[in-house]
């Protein structure tokens, strides 16, 4: 099963991380179910990666505005103006987890735009709060796709390839301190990396250990 640094469900709503601080020795995923438990989360650094935490945290208050996610009540869902200023409530919360994380701010701005922009009840503001947090992670997948592919192709097209015994491939050499759990999916590397790795000869090795690099084996296999 690969590792994804972030497992969601819309019918029912459900939102599980992957415990970051216990790789590469476990792979354990934590439900976050409200707001407090994604800021405690990222401050705590349970989630890393830029682009991981701006979706934990926009989905996470998704959950929390969702059924059973105890989310706005009495005076909060008696308008669409006061359901908007929850929202913007709990986004300027959750910036605060790690209030250097620029896409972090960047997802709040977005999501605030998206219910400044609802003119109709507390419901439809909820409603489009939920469906724009929900397309973040959708395209954020998409992006992280579409630069694995592009990278690889773009690898394959202008690398120079081994002689010898190394002949027809292509040694890649990456580096993050976050790794393939940096983004919402590991798309991005699995991809990158198997796109040049099953291209080839199957022959493919993969190098470049960090801190979680025995998690890789997860979902590539080593080959010589």
């Amino acid at each position: 099963m690969s590792l994804q640094a972030i497992l969601y469900t819309p019918t029912p709503q459900a939102l599980q991380i992957l415990d970051q601080l216990k790789l590469p020795h476990e792979s354990v995923y934590v439900p976050i179910r409200t707001c407090e438990d994604a800021f405690d989360a990222i401050k705590r650094m349970v989630v890393r990666g830029a682009p991981a935490i701006a979706i934990v945290a926009a989905l996470a208050l998704a959950v929390e505005l969702g059924p059973g996610g105890g989310g706005p009540s009495g005076e909060d869902v008696e308008s669409a103006g006061r359901a908007r200023a929850y929202v913007h409530r709990r986004l300027d919360y959750l910036v605060q987890s790690r209030p250097t994380a620029v896409n972090l701010a960047d997802a709040a701005g977005k999501l605030k735009a998206v219910v400044n922009a609802e003119a109709g009840s507390a419901e439809t503001v909820v409603r489009r709060y939920v469906e724009a947090a929900e397309k973040m992670l959708v395209d954020d997948v998409k992006d992280n796709e579409n630069i694995g592919r592009l990278g690889a192709e773009w690898i394959l097209e202008n690398a120079r390839v081994g002689e010898g015994e190394a002949k027809g491939r292509v040694a890649v050499l990456t580096h993050c301190n976050t790794g393939f759990v940096a983004p919402s999916t590991s798309l991005l590397f699995r991809v990158f990396v198997g796109r040049i790795w099953v291209g080839g000869d199957n022959r493919g090795r993969v190098l470049g250990w960090d801190y979680r690099s025995s998690s890789i084996e997860s979902f590539i296999h080593f080959g010589h």
